[in-house]
């Protein structure tokens, strides 16, 4: 790491020479400060004829991507780290701030536009994805450009018995997977995406590149859980593979209203997160129906009897089990039975559905005459869904301030609550009932305070205020305590140590809070 901060060193005495003239202090003299130390190639302004095709290649949600959007003034596709410590240096000396892309599915977007007027750049990783598994010691590194889809498939490659305990969907970035917490199917086994990293690498506020022990602790804590682009740019990180047998079981099983969802949901509140952590069974609850969709860490013959003792109301039989191997259950449960494993390292996605999330936890179970009126909810003009996930198992195991993510023991499980339209109209009656059915949802879900999940990042619980050119705390607290609970504080005293000067700031970013000498 020593060649590391001498690199930073001398990219600050060097590029201090663009940036001398007071006149070049601005948009102007970042962009000469950015073509001295990054290939041309790797730069797309405003006025290049690709700017506008690099900013969508990862858009994800196309409500962002309308003329009135406040669009980057460049992009910077870096290609090794150096790149990225140049364009912090940069950013730093002509006050233009840098936002982080590694995926695109910010569900607000800011990890490639601004809420608000701003002038801005975008470091976008996706030229930084290498994956290199060490099998005999069972670990990754990844970097954050990195798709889980590609990680998933290098891992696959290297084993058909190890895993990574992240999310389903394969084009989601590691970078902002990981830095807001990160599960999927194997949470209840293994815990959260964060519970399994061992080390990483980030460029902070000063353009200097740091593993865990020059980071040091409060700060290796924050950047796992507390958020994306806060505290610097994570470029990599070591994480630990799990144990996965060779067959692992899938089922999805549909229950509509008038088959009794109402009582299967009503159970399977109180089963799901007491089930042996090899068995995980989410909710995708739509319309008039629920459908269970399950992974189980075994095969059906010893599930079967499992489900028959423990969830007998749900009628699972063997037609249901679809038996596989672990990495061919990602495409399964989150592409469709038709797709391959090679179409997990599709990076592209559909962009004709806009849409709007928000999310909740739930510590005690919801009574059954509620779940009726849910349907009801769920029945109206213009309604959309919700994903309900258990927990209980590995990821209820650890402190809530063991990673910024606190979320652990005594939930029963998570609220995903998403709603979609078309360009065909501007989604106001869409957004309205998001809206109403959250409200409506307030008396049956965590409260004081009311838990959000960051990674489904929703700007309607509150947005930053900047006083004296820093983020205030008092009223950053309004969100950050949704969605770090009593974790806010510490993650705000990290941040304060590694980008006093709040360099590294969006619409949801942490404050800096300085301790007084």
């Amino acid at each position: 790491m020593a060649l590391s901060r001498s690199l930073a060193a001398v990219l600050f005495i060097f590029l201090s020479c663009y940036a001398t003239v007071p006149s070049l202090a601005t948009s102007d003299g970042f962009l000469q400060c950015l073509s001295a130390a990054i290939p041309e190639e790797l730069l797309y302004m405003q006025s290049s004829p690709s700017f506008t095709s690099v900013l969508v290649s990862s858009i994800r949600n196309p409500k962002f991507s309308t003329p009135s959007m406040v669009k980057p003034l460049v992009i910077v596709t870096p290609t090794n780290a150096s790149h990225v410590q140049a364009a912090v240096v940069c950013g730093r000396q002509n006050d233009v701030r840098i936002r982080v892309r590694s995926g695109g599915h910010d569900y607000e977007g800011l990890s490639y536009r601004s809420a608000r007027p701003e002038v801005f750049a975008v470091v976008d990783l996706a030229n930084l994805r290498s994956v290199s598994v060490d099998q005999t010691a069972a670990t990754a590194w990844v970097d954050s450009g990195a798709t889980l889809g590609e990680l998933y498939y290098a891992i696959s490659k290297a084993s058909n018995t190890l895993a990574f305990p992240a999310g389903l969907c394969p084009t989601i970035g590691v970078g902002g997977h990981l830095s807001g917490g990160g599960f999927g199917m194997l949470l209840r086994k293994y815990g959260a995406a964060i519970d399994n990293v061992l080390d990483a690498t980030l460029v902070d506020a000063n353009g200097r590149l740091l593993d865990k022990e020059a980071m040091g602790a409060d700060v290796f804590w924050a950047i796992r859980g507390g958020g994306g682009a806060s505290f610097g740019i994570v470029l990599s990180w070591k994480v630990n593979l799990v144990s996965v047998p060779p067959t692992v079981t899938m089922f999805s099983v549909p229950k509509s209203v008038n088959e009794g969802a109402v009582d299967v949901l009503t159970k399977w509140q109180e089963v799901a997160p007491a089930l042996p952590d090899d068995l995980f069974i989410r909710v995708v609850v739509q319309n008039q129906g629920a459908n269970f969709q399950s992974m189980y860490l075994g095969t059906c013959d010893t599930l079967l009897p499992l489900m028959g003792s423990s969830f007998p109301e749900l009628g699972l039989n063997r037609a249901h089990c679809k038996e596989m191997s672990w990495i061919q259950s990602v495409p399964y449960i989150y592409l469709g039975s038709t797709a391959t494993v090679a179409d997990i390292l599709n990076r592209a996605t559909s962009t004709t559905s806009f849409s709007k999330a928000t999310s909740d936890y739930v510590r005690q179970a919801i009574p059954k005459d509620v779940w009726a009126q849910i349907f009801a909810w769920l029945s109206k003009p213009n309604a959309g869904l919700m994903i309900t996930e258990p927990y209980g198992g590995k990821i209820s195991s650890f402190p809530e301030t063991a990673t910024p993510f606190p979320h652990r023991d005594g939930v029963l499980y998570n609220i995903q609550y998403m709603n979609f339209w078309s360009a065909a109209t501007d989604g106001s009656a869409q957004t309205k009932w998001l809206k109403d059915f959250y409200t409506f949802m307030a008396p049956y879900v965590s409260q004081n305070p009311r838990e959000a999940y960051v990674n489904y990042r929703d700007l309607d619980l509150g947005e930053n205020t900047v006083v004296g050119n820093v983020t205030n705390y008092e009223a950053a607290k309004v969100w950050g305590e949704k969605y770090y609970k009593g974790n806010f504080k510490r993650l705000a005293m990290a941040k304060g140590e590694v980008d006093p000067d709040d360099y590294f700031r969006n619409e949801q970013s942490i404050p800096p809070l300085v301790a007084s000498k």
